[in-house]
């Protein structure tokens, strides 16, 4: 696995780098040697924050984990991402796909799923044209963490979701 470490406000010294690569490096029994796994430590005031991703062909693996020591959050983020890879493994396996990233014999052994993923619950409701800013006021007035809407300006489905620290994101669709 290729590690790609970076550091917001925090100098990554050689003991992250070697505490990353060591926890990390576990995971390397289910990814191919050329996999890239880009990290990125950050500090905001007491938070230490670390975020791992990992692209798989058709999907991002991800995980943020954030804690008063970075040490603890490289440990958490390790156990995290692990549980998403037993479990998107079930998904690999019966759709054939993306399989050229991982080891075969990840592959090949059996994992129980942790949680089956079930959908309890469909909404309808009618999508209208409005600005990602109007969407923002609407997601607001419903008192939800995010909202899909048909943007004005291109006339495809967006979704407008919040952040931490009362920002908003924006996500549109590549075409």
């Amino acid at each position: 696995m290729n590690f790609i470490i970076s550091g917001k406000n925090i100098v990554v010294t050689d003991g992250l780098k070697t505490a990353i690569e060591d926890k990390l490096g576990k995971l390397e029994r289910y990814f191919t040697p050329e996999t890239e796994v880009t990290v990125t430590l950050s500090v905001e005031k007491d938070r230490q924050k670390i975020e791992v991703t990992i692209p798989v062909k058709g999907s991002l693996i991800r995980s943020e984990q954030v804690s008063n020591d970075m040490y603890v959050s490289i440990d958490l983020v390790e156990e995290v991402i692990e549980r998403q890879l037993r479990k998107y493994k079930n998904k690999i396996v019966d759709r054939k796909q993306a399989s050229e990233s991982f080891q075969p014999a990840f592959l090949e052994k059996e994992y129980a799923e942790d949680e089956e993923i079930r959908i309890i619950r469909t909404k309808k409701f009618d999508v209208k044209p409005m600005y990602p800013e109007d969407a923002c006021v609407e997601m607001e007035l419903l008192g939800h963490n995010f909202f899909v809407f048909v943007n004005a300006e291109t006339e495809q489905v967006n979704v407008v979701y919040k952040r931490k620290g009362n920002t908003y994101g924006l996500i549109e669709p590549e075409v």
